[in-house]
C-alpha cells in the first residue's frame, strides 16, 4: 500500500511553501472577546495581517481598551488559531493603541448584531 503525499501550494520563484491568506483572516474570524458576541475582524480590532515566506505570520491589531482584561486570552486565542492553518510555523500577535479603536472601524454587521447604529 502507498502512502499518500500531502501536496502543498510552493511558491514556484522561491521555492518556499505559501500560507493562504484568505485561511489567516478565516482563522481571525474565530476569535472573540468574551465579553462581545462579535469576532475581532468585525470589532476592527486586527489591523494588519503580514505573511512571510517561511511561514512566520504576524498579526498587528488592538483591544477595544487599553484596560482590557481579555487581553492575554484574545492574544493567546489569535495565536492559536493561526498556528492551526496549513503552512504556518509561527505566529506573532502584537497588542497597538495606535489608533485608538472606536465604534466606527466595525463592519456595518458587527454593528448590527450590537444595535449600535
Amino acid at each position: 500500500m502507498e502512502e499518500e503525499t500531502e501536496i502543498k501550494p510552493i511558491d514556484l520563484k522561491t521555492g518556499n511553501i505559501q500560507v493562504d491568506e484568505t485561511q489567516i483572516w478565516n482563522a481571525l474570524k474565530e476569535c472573540y472577546d468574551p465579553e462581545i458576541p462579535v469576532n475581532i475582524v468585525d470589532l476592527g480590532l486586527v489591523y494588519e495581517v503580514k505573511i512571510e515566506d517561511n511561514g512566520f505570520i504576524y498579526v498587528k491589531m488592538t483591544l477595544t481598551a487599553p484596560g482590557c482584561g481579555m487581553g492575554p486570552y484574545i492574544v493567546a486565542d489569535v495565536r492559536r488559531r493561526v498556528l492551526q492553518v496549513e503552512n504556518v510555523k509561527e505566529a506573532k500577535v502584537d497588542i497597538v493603541f495606535n489608533p485608538v479603536w472606536n465604534q466606527s472601524m466595525m463592519t456595518e454587521q458587527a454593528k448590527l448584531i450590537l444595535n449600535i447604529s
